[in-house]
């Protein structure tokens, strides 16, 4: 496939332009002329240098009457005036047209037609383009009713800071206006995903369908479980559900006719990922045309998941295809189970408690997890994360645009949310465990399954959720925090001080509805 990209100011100088490349076309030229290295199983890795995760302090928006309204500024999202977004627009042609090759892709965003967002990719990088590929869907539409969105992608070029008056030398910004997106300074691909994904953030709302950051999985009936979390929450592992087909890992839709996955591939995070407990992740990050991404590699190339020496945020991409059981098509029915996943490094929050509606709310709004202080030996306290809608990098709206529509489709289509805690028990990072993945995935199953249906729940002194008294397969003795920690008075200080995070998060939304505000922890 060709298209005239001269009118778009690409090409002057450029001596290869490629199209739509093959993938083996793309790894043979990230290896040839983009430092990529391949394993002995085919997988490409990659280094992204300076930033091995998102530049969370230099993603910027084009500021216009719509925007101004519409964006809520105070999430971390810089202001561009449209005269700047144009001057470094002409940076980043110039540095795409200098570049010795150009790859141009086109996919689209939507796995349901009726929501479709076409989008092309302009990058000088080969393995961006197969990063591209991978993560977008192919669907071929004869029409997408959200427009055509264009991605110029300059990782090597340096913005100018002084004469933009930018934060730094590195900028993602998006102009929702104009549906185009630059990114300068930075090679971790993330940015690309991330990108589309807020800008579907921001268009899908006002048509009434709620954009989710979550996993989600079907099972052989068809009931769909939607799995929301952060970064190293468990997200992608736990939608890869044996005996469920995956629909995706991270980027999903819903709308009054069910889900449907945004994307055509995962992103999956690769540091401690094991053959025996994520055996599809494994063999699907091994194979040929699979990117690895800071992925450290042996003497003899092969990949070593369980070192951070580059970084923590280790990554795999790869196509739905190289998961063995995905939902044909990437749509499923209405969800009757969503789980809100939490890696509490605190040790206080329960494995599973079932939410009532407030708590939906709250919990959605809240987007708490907990991140580990250091990597140094010895005890570190861990530090808790609040992510709004447990993504707030991407909902560039205002919060309550996200939770007002969690709120009706859970309430119409009566689903069932649960709160779990893939994080430590017995005690805080440093003294307690984390979960076993093997307690997790059954306590998830018995909810899938309607196992819990008529067991008894206990109530929570602290925060208040009604937590199930037994369960098939794990020692009811986890299910309780309270019961598990060896100092008592250490387990109710700690919940009391994580009860009191919750509160002081909150303030920020203390005018919304004060039914939410009952969600809320008891005490603290």
């Amino acid at each position: 496939m060709s298209w005239d990209i001269s009118k778009l100011g690409l090409n002057h100088k450029v001596d290869q332009i490629y199209f739509q490349s093959p993938m083996g076309f793309l790894v043979e030229q990230s290896v040839l002329h983009g430092g990529g290295k391949l394993t002995p199983g085919g997988s490409l890795r990659v280094l992204s240098g300076k930033f091995t995760g998102r530049a969370a302090e230099d993603k910027y928006v084009v500021m216009s009457p719509k925007t101004e309204k519409t964006i809520d500024w105070t999430n971390n999202i810089r202001k561009l005036t449209s005269a700047q977004f144009q001057d470094l627009k002409k940076d980043v042609l110039s540095a795409l047209n200098e570049g010795p090759r150009l790859f141009a892709e086109a996919a689209n965003v939507s796995a349901e037609s009726k929501y479709a967002l076409k989008v092309e990719l302009y990058t000088n990088s080969a393995h961006h383009a197969l990063f591209f590929q991978h993560l977008m869907r192919h669907d071929q539409f004869a029409h997408c009713p959200l427009g055509l969105m264009r991605i110029y992608h300059a990782p090597q070029l340096l913005a100018d800071k002084n004469k933009y008056g930018l934060r730094s030398e590195t900028v993602i910004a998006t102009d929702f206006d104009a549906n185009e997106v630059l990114i300068i300074g930075t090679a971790y691909a993330g940015e690309i995903k991330k990108s589309v994904f807020s800008s579907m953030n921001y268009i899908l709302p006002e048509l009434g369908i709620l954009p989710m950051h979550s996993g989600a999985n079907a099972s052989e009936k068809g009931d769909v479980s939607v799995f929301f979390g952060l970064s190293g929450t468990g997200k992608t592992t736990l939608s890869t559900q044996e005996g469920r087909a995956l629909i995706g890992d991270d980027e999903h839709g819903l709308s009054h006719e069910g889900i449907f996955n945004f994307e055509g591939g995962c992103y999956a995070k690769m540091i401690r990922l094991s053959q025996a407990n994520e055996p599809d992740i494994y063999k699907a990050s091994t194979r040929f045309g699979s990117l690895l991404e800071n992925v450290v590699l042996d003497r003899q190339s092969h990949p070593n998941f369980d070192d951070d020496s580059i970084g923590e945020n280790t990554r795999s991409s790869y196509p739905l295809s190289y998961i063995d059981h995905t939902l044909p098509g990437s749509k499923g029915k209405i969800p009757t189970t969503m789980f809100f996943l939490s890696a509490d490094a605190f040790g206080v929050l329960p494995p599973a408690a079932k939410l009532n509606t407030n708590q939906v709310m709250y919990y959605f709004l809240s987007g708490y997890t907990a991140k580990l202080a250091g990597t140094e030996v010895g005890i570190q306290d861990p530090k808790a994360a609040f992510s709004t809608c447990f993504g707030a990098p991407f909902m560039v709206r205002h919060p309550g645009d996200y939770a007002k529509l969690l709120g009706e489709y859970v309430e119409k289509y009566k689903i069932e949310v649960w709160l779990i805690n893939t994080g430590w028990t017995g005690g805080k990072y440093g003294v307690g465990k984390r979960f076993p993945l093997k307690t997790t995935r059954r306590l998830i199953d018995a909810v899938q399954n309607g196992e819990l249906k008529n067991t008894k729940f206990h109530t929570d002194d602290i925060f208040g959720l009604a937590i199930p008294e037994s369960v098939n397969g794990v020692d009811s003795k986890v299910l309780s925090p309270k019961n598990t920690w060896s100092d008592g008075d250490a387990y109710l200080q700690t919940a009391k001080q994580l009860a009191g995070m919750f509160h002081k998060n909150f303030e920020k939304f203390k005018n919304l509805n004060e039914s939410v505000l009952k969600g809320a922890p008891i005490h603290h």
